[in-house]
C-alpha cells in the first residue's frame, strides 16, 4: 500500500487556514485512491501521551503541546518529527518551511521528504529581525535538504531556482471548490444586501494593503458597504486602530468569521472582492474568490497577476485604488465581464480535481 505522512499543519479536520484545508482535501482524496495517510495534529493541552485515532479514513497522530503561538508550533513540529522517525522510513509531505531544519533529521533516517515551500514568509512586515532570520535560514535548509520542492506559484519557483536546480521544483498551485450557490440568509445578521457590498478577507497586517484600501474606499460616499473581515484589536494594535479610524460609516468590521458558509455567501453575493496582498504566492483567499465568481480588484504585483489573470483589475497605490472603486461601484457591465473572467480562470487552473491529481502524480513518482 502507498503510504504518506503529512507534517507542518495543525491538523485535520481543517479549522485554521489554507494549508489545513488543503491537507484535508488531499488526505481524503488519497484515501479514496487507496493510500494510507497519516496526518500529525496539534492539540493544545499540557503534557500527556501522543495518541492516535481515525477520521474519514485518515490516521491522526495527536500531539499535545502546552505552549502556544510560534513557540508552540515549533515544539509541535519537533515532537511530530521525533515521533515519525521512530516509524519505518517512507514518504513525507511537509507543508511550509518554517521548521525545515528538522528535515535534516528526516533525510538522515531515509525518509523521502517533499516540501511545499509556501510563500516568501521571511519578507513579511510582521516579523521581527530575528524571526525573519530564522525563516530565511529555514527556507535555505528546506531547499537543500528537502528531496523535492513544490512551489504554489511560478514566481515562487523562480525564487527557489536561485537556491537550487529548477529540476528540483514542481509548480502546483492552491485549489478551491467552485461556489455555484450560497445562502443569502447569512447576510441578514450583517445587515447586507446582495451586490450592495464589497469584501476583504485578509489578516489585518500592513502588507495586505488594508489601510490603503479602507482610505480609498472612504474618500467619498460609495452607496455600497465595505466588509472587512479579520480580528481587529484597536486597543492593542496601533495599525488596527489606524485602519478603523480611517473608515467611513460605510465600512464595517464584523470580526474574523470562520464559518465557511458565511464567507462563501459574502464572496458569492458581494459586488466585488478586494485583494490587497503584496507578498506571497497563490493566496487561498484570492483563489476562493475566483471560485465564487467574484469580480476581483487586486494589488498590482506579479503574484496577483498570475493568479487572477487577465480577467481582473489592479491598483498600484491608494489613488489608483480609489479610481478603480469609482468604476466598480457603478459599472454593472464591467462587473459582469470581471465575474466571467474570475470563473473562467478558476475552472482552468484552480479546481481541486486538477490540483489533487497533480499532487498524487508527484507523490507516486517519489514513493519509495
Amino acid at each position: 500500500m502507498k503510504k504518506l505522512s503529512i507534517l507542518g499543519i495543525r491538523g485535520v479536520p481543517a479549522a485554521h487556514g489554507g494549508f489545513e484545508t488543503f491537507a484535508e482535501h488531499l488526505a481524503i482524496y488519497l484515501v479514496s485512491k487507496g493510500w494510507e495517510v497519516t496526518v500529525y495534529c496539534q492539540e493544545s493541552r499540557p503534557g500527556g501521551e501522543i495518541t492516535e485515532d481515525y477520521w474519514e479514513g485518515i490516521r491522526r497522530v495527536i500531539v499535545p503541546v502546552k505552549k502556544s503561538g510560534a513557540v508552540g508550533t515549533v515544539w509541535f513540529d519537533f515532537l511530530s518529527v521525533r515521533h515519525l522517525m521512530k516509524q519505518p522510513s517512507g514518504l513525507v509531505l511537509t507543508l511550509g518551511y518554517n521548521t525545515a531544519a528538522f528535515s535534516i533529521a528526516l533525510r538522515s533516517r531515509g525518509f523521502v521528504n517533499i516540501i511545499n515551500m509556501d510563500g516568501l514568509e521571511w519578507k513579511r512586515d510582521k516579523w521581527k529581525f530575528y524571526e525573519r532570520a530564522w525563516l530565511w535560514l529555514n527556507e535555505r535548509l528546506g531547499c537543500w535538504f528537502g528531496d523535492h520542492l513544490i512551489a504554489d506559484h511560478p514566481k515562487i519557483a523562480d525564487h527557489l531556482a536561485t537556491r537550487v536546480s529548477r529540476k528540483k521544483i514542481t509548480v502546483i498551485p492552491y485549489g478551491a471548490a467552485e461556489v455555484v450557490d450560497a445562502d443569502s440568509d447569512h447576510l441578514v445578521n450583517l445587515k447586507l444586501t446582495p451586490k450592495k457590498f464589497a469584501t476583504i478577507v485578509a489578516r489585518p497586517e500592513p502588507e495586505n494593503s488594508i489601510l490603503e484600501i479602507v482610505r480609498a474606499f472612504s474618500r467619498v460616499p460609495r452607496g455600497i458597504k465595505l466588509v472587512v473581515l479579520g480580528n481587529y484589536r484597536p486597543s492593542e494594535n496601533p495599525f488596527h486602530k489606524q485602519v478603523m479610524e480611517s473608515a467611513s460609516d460605510e465600512v464595517i468590521f464584523p470580526g474574523a468569521i470562520y464559518d465557511k458558509t458565511v464567507v462563501e455567501a459574502l464572496r458569492f453575493f458581494g459586488r466585488f472582492y478586494i485583494h490587497g496582498h503584496r507578498v506571497g504566492g497563490t493566496n487561498p483567499s484570492l483563489v476562493e474568490a475566483l471560485g465564487a465568481g467574484s469580480p476581483v480588484l487586486a494589488h498590482d504585483n506579479h503574484f496577483n497577476h498570475w493568479v487572477a489573470g487577465e480577467g481582473a483589475v489592479f491598483f498600484k497605490e491608494e489613488d489608483d485604488c480609489s479610481e478603480q472603486l469609482d468604476r466598480l461601484a457603478s459599472d454593472a457591465e464591467v462587473l459582469s465581464e470581471l465575474a466571467s473572467g474570475s470563473i473562467n480562470r478558476f475552472r482552468t487552473t484552480f479546481k481541486w480535481e486538477l490540483i489533487l491529481a497533480d499532487y498524487e502524480r508527484l507523490l507516486e513518482k517519489w514513493h519509495p
